[in-house]
């Protein structure tokens, strides 16, 4: 477990997405002002070239909620995508946004819009690029 959450590493393809969804928001959008303030600061990287222990979008993560000691397994995906019938994440949500191109091992502590926590990423049981599906 890394203490320090890695830095942010995400595939162009999901760094073009992820600027369209941005651009539909209104600009002064708390949600859209903070993620975009982070791909600013991520490494983007080829498809291709993403490491295997990164959470990219549509990746199926195991994680421990510090909260409740809770482990869950959810689908990190963007909000079109989101079905309430199944374990998923949208990556405009807090925990979202904080575990996006994220490593295995991680520890973070989140604060976004009034919300904070501590979650660890126990697992990335599996990710789109790593199965070579980088267009999914």
């Amino acid at each position: 477990m890394t203490n320090q959450p890695s830095t942010r590493t995400i595939s162009t393809l999901d760094y073009e997405r992820l600027e369209l969804l941005l651009q539909r928001l209104p600009a002064q959008d708390m949600q859209r002002l903070y993620l975009q303030a982070e791909l600013e600061k991520a490494t983007v990287v080829d498809p291709a070239e993403m490491p295997p222990d990164v959470i990219s979008m549509n990746s199926l993560i195991q994680l421990k909620l510090s909260s409740n000691a809770e482990i869950r397994e959810l689908q990190l995906v963007y909000p079109k995508d989101l079905q309430s019938d199944k374990p998923q994440l949208s990556v405009l949500a807090a925990v979202g946004m904080a575990l996006l191109g994220r490593r295995q091992g991680d520890l973070i502590q989140w604060n976004h819009l009034g919300t904070a926590g501590k979650i660890e990423v126990i697992r990335l049981i599996s990710q789109p690029e790593r199965e070579g599906l980088y267009y999914r």
